[in-house]
């Protein structure tokens, strides 16, 4: 069982890496492809090709963490791929939403009750 804190936020990465990238391959590719800060004690994702890995990068205030799964039958049902000016958008999901990802639960076809939640605050663009 995860335990996040509500402050955590996690991003997706919808476009396919290399595997083989461990901490700075990954670190880079949370600035240039999801544009975040990565010593944010958020959590990225991070996919396979083949849609059957995902790794997530994760600060843990002293230090780098990885997570990895590798499924030995089926895939991992990421969120599409999103493109915005011909670039990968990002995708940000809940927590359920990675709990349900990593159980093999298709996010789009649960059907979620109404609940009260708080509007997210607009980061500030970049310079």
């Amino acid at each position: 069982m995860l335990n996040l804190a509500p402050s955590v936020r996690i991003f997706v990465s919808t476009k396919p890496v290399d595997m083989r990238r461990s901490f700075d391959g990954l670190f880079e590719l949370v600035q240039s492809t999801i544009n975040q800060d990565p010593y944010t004690g958020h959590i990225f994702l991070f996919r396979s090709r083949r849609g059957n890995v995902i790794k997530a990068l994760w600060w843990d205030l002293d230090g780098w963490a990885i997570f990895a799964k590798r499924l030995e039958v089926g895939v991992f049902r990421f969120p599409d791929v999103r493109f915005v000016d011909g670039r990968y958008e990002p995708v940000e999901i809940e927590r359920s939403d990675l709990l349900m990802l990593l159980e093999g639960i298709d996010a789009d076809s649960v059907k979620r009750l109404k609940r009260y939640r708080k509007p997210k605050l607009q980061e500030k663009p970049k310079d």
